[in-house]
């Protein structure tokens, strides 16, 4: 089957192409990073991570560009708060992002190019915004004139009589020939970071960065842009009517939107002490992947309840997944097949994916996954799981893995070859009258929750954990 997924500017479900037939190009909107990046904004990352993952199991080759907003008014002014200056107050957090990601296992980007490492190229395309009549200067600062692109509005379908602006850009209190213009270049001031550039002295503007770094790394034209749902407008309207008017050309094929996340049913904030970065979670004991689990267990376009009982439903789910994983994997290969294990395999395979190719539905993916693991549960107790059967059912987790990277098959397979090892040489070691080194073997097993048993048969094991 193939990937349809729901574009947000034409309010349609499409099957995904890549625009040059080959390989899919992807933006998405990274962090402005002035703090610990909070879960609200892991639950779009993750969801990027799903969407990137599974682009590449279709078989699509993919360029992964996301962008680090290393410089805007908060980062600024707190940089000053602490006597730092931007780079070195952004270092930081900019490695503590990538730290988050790595603990969440989000595949890092292809390309993570930072913003104020290309202010020369943001400069070029609003000087060729302003060859093409597309802007105005007050006070030094460059501005968009909306009223120049005929397309504003057709993203985010907005009524532009009766919008009034919620920019973040609108706070620097710049003065515009329309509320609704949004700033590219702003003017120096005092105390402030700043440029020198053909535009004057000063800095980009929020919008600027993203079509700049976009296109420098996918062309004017590309795939798919990913965001949260509250960059739809002005954010990413803004994106394309700056982009559209420089290039001439169709700016995104794609556009694709995560929903809010909630903490307790109400909106996060840091004022309601409800605004939690992945290492508060850890802090109180949440497992990570717990966090991923739960966090893509919601279809992207839901709005995702965060609770910590939550947190605890995903652990169980985990460690149910982990505790089945270890029962299939310890048939024996001489066990018969079970053909109708086997065709309940292929359905939970077609499920799977059928579900994922519906706009990423994952509740409808990790519902297939369950609907298998009740079935052979009953067959495993009555010893009707083949070892062809096992080997169908964790090949289809692994594959599950791949992208959910929450379903630890090959882990546990190694974990189990390194038992299978440590209970020959322990075995070689009784052989040789090293009892010592046979008591070392067994205690260490039994640290990892190992138990042996030695029969007639040989040494059997178990885990006790």
């Amino acid at each position: 089957m193939s990937l349809k997924l729901h574009n947000t500017l034409t309010s349609e479900l499409e099957e995904l192409k890549p625009l040059d037939g080959k390989t899919v190009r992807m933006y998405t909107c990274g962090p402005t990073i002035y703090d610990h990046v909070h879960i609200g904004n892991f639950r779009t990352f993750v969801f990027q991570d799903l969407l990137r993952r599974y682009i590449k199991f279709k078989g699509f080759p993919l360029l992964h560009v996301m962008n680090v907003t290393d410089v805007d008014d908060k980062i600024i002014r707190k940089a000053k708060e602490a006597g730092l200056s931007i780079s070195e107050y952004t270092d930081r957090y900019a490695q503590a992002f990538l730290e988050d990601m790595e603990t969440l296992r989000i595949e890092k980007p292809d390309v993570m190019p930072y913003a104020t490492k290309h202010i020369e190229e943001m400069v070029e395309l609003v000087l060729k915004l302003r060859d093409k009549g597309h802007t105005y200067e007050r006070d030094g600062s460059i501005y968009y004139r909306i009223s120049t692109f005929s397309g504003y509005g057709k993203l985010s379908k907005v009524d532009l009589c009766n919008t009034q602006t919620a920019d973040r850009t609108d706070a620097d209190e710049y003065t515009k020939e329309n509320p609704r213009d949004f700033v590219l270049w702003k003017a120096k001031k005092e105390g402030e970071a700043y440029w020198d550039s053909p535009l004057g002295p000063g800095r980009p503007g929020w919008h600027l960065e993203c079509s700049t770094m976009s296109m420098k790394y996918l062309g004017n034209s590309f795939d798919i842009h990913c965001g949260g749902v509250d960059l739809v407008f002005p954010h990413h309207e803004n994106e394309i009517a700056q982009s559209e008017a420089a290039t001439g050309e169709p700016f995104v094929r794609f556009w694709i939107h995560s929903e809010f996340l909630l903490v307790d049913s109400d909106k996060m904030s840091k004022s309601e002490g409800n605004q939690y970065t992945l290492r508060d979670l850890i802090k109180r004991g949440c497992d990570p992947l717990a966090v991923r689990y739960l966090l893509q267990s919601v279809h992207y376009r839901k709005q995702l309840n965060f609770t910590f009982e939550g947190v605890d439903q995903a652990q169980s789910a985990l460690r149910r997944i982990h505790d089945f994983l270890l029962r299939v994997g310890e048939v024996a290969d001489e066990r018969p097949e079970n053909p109708d294990l086997t065709q309940k395999v292929a359905k939970s395979r077609g499920d799977f994916q059928a579900g994922l190719d519906d706009d990423l539905n994952t509740s409808a993916a990790l519902a297939a996954l369950f609907e298998l693991m009740k079935d052979t549960n009953i067959l495993l107790e009555s010893q009707e799981v083949g070892g062809v059967n096992r080997d169908q059912i964790l090949g289809l987790f692994s594959e599950a893995h791949q992208v959910f990277a929450v379903f630890e098959v090959e882990e546990l397979q190694i974990q189990d070859q390194e038992i299978a090892e440590l209970i020959v040489e322990r075995k070689e070691a009784r052989r040789q009258r090293d009892f010592q080194r046979a008591d070392e073997i067994r205690d260490l097993l039994a640290d990892r929750g190992i138990v042996l048993e030695d029969t007639k048969a040989g040494t059997r094991w178990k885990r006790t954990g």
